[in-house]
């Protein structure tokens, strides 16, 4: 992407690049290692600089559909488009999923001529897919059961702060092989990076999705590696990753994950396993004292407060590029539009 100088000589927002991906977000593996790398190259100067972005999506509106309670996602997206000049609208689908009251289609059909986003948090995924199928606005997956790409890229712009070149980092994932476990996998093999997952038996990632990630890997020279040991799945790792052992939707099982979880949990013992001075990751909301000691959660290794706000800085990103330039989209509207 080119910059455009100002006459005292700093620079006003990136001028997007017209071939940028021009629909959505919907999976972690939309997107290519260079747009990876494009995303976090432009969070790192939209932290350092925010003033000169401040009126960048002056005009713009997103409404963001949240079937999921929310803390972290929502204030992020709302802040990330108030400090560039836009408006975001909020709208609770807690008691209603998505697709009840009227197809999918309609509500794209709506939305599409009102705002110039969606922003989606949903059980189903396909529920974001269809939703990017029939909007011509772009279409963002503030996660969904099977992915959490925002999240994803915020974390490994984390670790870019912390050690820059991200293909001498191993991050070691304990737990559930869940939707942020896939994210951070099809992230890593996109970074050419090294991600060891260690899940219960039984819990493991998806195998499309992991079969999806060692394809762009053997392009990128990412390294993934699943097994069932926690002690082995950290081992040689500079960042420790952990998530609640029960996603939202999986309440019903929490006593069981809880007995099959229990070797999982990231206390002293097992962050001494990894490299000293191991970062310890979370995606948070924590549930302290089950997949993460208080002692662990609380140390001065933990920068689990620094992914949450490297969210809105990615988020920003994503936005700016989706958004702001005049890249376009290809319109899939109704036949009588």
């Amino acid at each position: 992407m080119s910059t455009q100088p100002l006459k005292n000589g700093s620079i006003v927002e990136p001028v997007v690049a017209k071939q940028f991906w021009s629909r959505d977000l919907v999976s972690s593996g939309d997107l290519s290692p260079s747009e990876v790398e494009t995303i976090l190259s432009l969070a790192a100067l939209l932290k350092s600089r925010p003033a000169e972005f401040s009126r960048s999506l002056s005009g713009k509106q997103v409404v963001m559909f949240f079937e999921k309670p929310s803390l972290r996602t929502r204030l992020t997206f709302e802040s990330a488009m108030a400090s560039m000049g836009g408006t975001a609208f909020f709208v609770d689908q807690r008691e209603e999923r998505l697709g009840t009251r009227e197809t999918l289609s309609d509500v794209a059909h709506n939305v599409e001529r009102w705002v110039h986003g969606m922003v989606l948090r949903t059980f189903s995924h396909e529920t974001i897919e269809d939703m990017a199928q029939h909007a011509s606005i772009p279409v963002i997956n503030a996660l969904s059961n099977e992915e959490h790409p925002c999240q994803a890229l915020a974390d490994y712009f984390t670790l870019q702060e912390r050690f820059g070149d991200l293909k001498n980092v191993t991050l070691g994932y304990v737990g559930d092989g869940n939707n942020v476990s896939h994210s951070l996998i099809l992230t890593a093999a996109a970074l050419g990076s090294r991600i060891r997952v260690a899940t219960p038996k039984g819990y493991e990632p998806n195998t499309e999705i992991v079969e999806r990630a060692k394809t762009i890997a053997a392009e990128t020279g990412a390294s993934i590696e699943l097994m069932n040991d926690p002690a082995e799945g950290v081992k040689g790792a500079q960042a420790v990753y952990t998530d609640a052992w029960t996603s939202m939707g999986w309440e019903h099982e929490a006593q069981k994950r809880s007995r099959i979880f229990s070797p999982y949990q990231v206390n002293d013992a097992l962050m001494a396993k990894a490299e000293p001075g191991a970062l310890f990751m979370h995606c948070l909301p924590a549930h302290r004292g089950e997949e993460v000691t208080d002692a662990v959660m609380d140390s001065e290794q933990s920068v689990v407060f620094d992914q949450a706000e490297n969210r809105m800085h990615v988020q920003k990103a994503i936005l700016l590029l989706l958004l702001g330039g005049e890249m376009g989209r290809r319109k899939v509207r109704s036949a009588n539009a």
